[in-house]
Formats: structure tokens, C-alpha cells, sequence
């Protein structure tokens, strides 16, 4: 492991941090990283630079390419050495403040896709109706951040994009109404995030649940989803296309 306090430098940048964020579990080229961080390249290049010369980055090269990666291993060797002893991390049982406020921890499903569409042109497929219904394939409302659309077996689902930051995220709490799904009717809050990759864009998806049985279902849900629009999102972007309507049908049930 590097010096913890070259390391500790590494990190004490808010765009560093934002790197590893973006390249913590995938690999992406320098352009990616500099147009979702929106910094130029000679600049993504530095921070890049100290980042791996504190061992937190790797580098490979394919073709013409560099790519690059979190090295997870020692942001973990870091931890470790800042433990130092078992009850750095041990949260306190005489602080009264704690008394005050509620916390829990609740599973999170992710799920993420690549179109070759751009990030703005991405982010408008799910915030113009007209683009989101010809992708989606059933007419989607939006009115005033609201949204709703009914399904093609039946289901309707509604909601309200709480937060909209073009083009890169969108914070939205949403509901539906079928009785045949195992959630009860509740607001699900989820969180879109757009990142502008080489050649289009990535969507992410991260959905809080309540329950980790529900967790199944939630992927099956947004997969859905994310999955109509890279078959759709090219064609949904010309206004001149016809809709692609999806015919009503039943909503498949499993066995018992």
C-alpha cells in the first residue's frame, strides 16, 4: 500500500473522489471519465495521474485505449490502517442526540443499461412524454413532474420526479396499483442517474426496498424498463416514427 497519507492526498479532492466513484467497479477511458466529471481532459489526466500514483487506480491498454479502474484493494488496506483499533468504528452509546432521530438500513436493487444515444437525448426519453410513450409503448403522462402510464396487462403506475437535474439525475418516489404484485401500496423512492460514455450513455437505476423479498421483484420491474429503452430509444428520438403500442394482453402469473 502507498504512504496513507499520500493517499489520504489522493483523496482530499471532491473530483478524485468522483473518479473513483464512476470507475469503482468498471472500467472506462479517460473521455468518459472527464464528460461525466465535466472536466477537460489535461485536467481528468492529473487527477488520474495522483490517483495512481497513490495505487488507487490501474491502467490497461487495449488497442489505442487506456482504461482504467479503482484498485478496491487499497482503498480497503487504507481502512484498515486508519482501524486501528475495534472501536474507531463502533458508534457511541452516550451521545443523547442519537435519541432524536430514526435509522435503518434497507437493501437497494441496482440496475443499469448502455444506449447509444447521448446523455441529454437519454435524459429527455424519460422526461418529454411524447418520447417516453413511443419507447415505452403505452402512452406516458407528465404534468408538472407528475407521471403515469398504464401498463399493456393492466398495471398503472404513477409518481412524481421529486428532484430533475438535467441531464444526469432524476430522484423520483412512485406507486402502482395491481394486485397481483407482492409490494404493497406504498411510495418507492429511486434515483436515475445518466453518465455520458464513449458512444452513448449509461443509465442507472438504484431503487430502495423495503423488504429484501420484494428485492426480486423490483428487478424484474426495472429491468423491464431499462430494457424498452435501448430497444426503442433511437427510434422514440424521431417525432416523424410511429409509436411502438403494445397490444393489451394478460399479465403472466408463475405457478404455484
Amino acid at each position: 500500500m502507498a504512504d496513507v497519507g499520500q493517499l489520504l492526498g489522493a483523496l482530499n479532492s471532491p473530483v478524485r473522489r468522483r473518479i473513483l466513484g464512476l470507475i469503482w467497479d468498471r472500467e472506462r477511458a479517460a473521455s468518459e471519465i472527464a464528460a461525466a466529471c465535466e472536466v477537460s481532459a489535461p485536467t481528468v489526466s492529473q487527477h488520474l495521474s495522483v490517483l495512481r500514483q497513490a495505487g488507487l487506480v490501474t491502467m490497461t491498454a487495449q488497442g489505442n485505449f487506456r482504461l482504467y479502474r479503482a484498485e478496491q484493494a487499497a482503498l480497503r488496506s487504507l481502512r484498515r490502517a486508519l482501524a486501528d483499533d475495534a472501536g474507531r468504528w463502533t458508534a457511541a452509546d452516550d451521545i443523547p442526540e442519537r435519541e432524536l432521530a430514526r435509522a435503518g438500513t434497507t437493501p437497494t436493487v441496482v440496475a443499469e443499461v448502455e444506449v447509444v444515444t447521448d446523455q441529454a437525448t437519454t435524459f429527455t426519453a424519460f422526461t418529454d412524454p411524447a418520447v417516453y410513450s413511443r419507447w415505452m409503448g403505452v402512452p406516458v403522462r407528465i404534468d408538472d413532474n407528475r407521471f403515469s402510464c398504464t401498463l399493456e396487462w393492466g398495471t398503472r403506475v404513477e409518481g412524481v420526479y421529486e428532484h430533475v437535474v438535467a441531464p444526469h439525475l432524476i430522484a423520483l418516489r412512485w406507486n402502482f396499483d395491481d394486485a397481483n404484485v407482492p409490494i404493497p401500496g406504498e411510495d418507492l423512492p429511486g434515483y436515475l442517474r445518466f453518465a455520458a460514455i464513449a458512444g452513448g450513455c449509461h443509465v442507472e437505476v438504484h431503487q430502495l426496498v423495503d423488504r429484501p423479498e420484494h428485492a426480486p421483484f423490483m428487478e424484474a420491474a426495472w429491468t423491464m424498463v431499462l430494457g424498452r429503452l435501448k430497444v426503442g430509444v433511437v427510434a422514440a428520438t424521431d417525432p416523424s416514427a410511429p409509436p411502438a403500442r403494445r397490444l393489451p394482453r394478460p399479465k403472466r402469473r408463475r405457478g404455484a
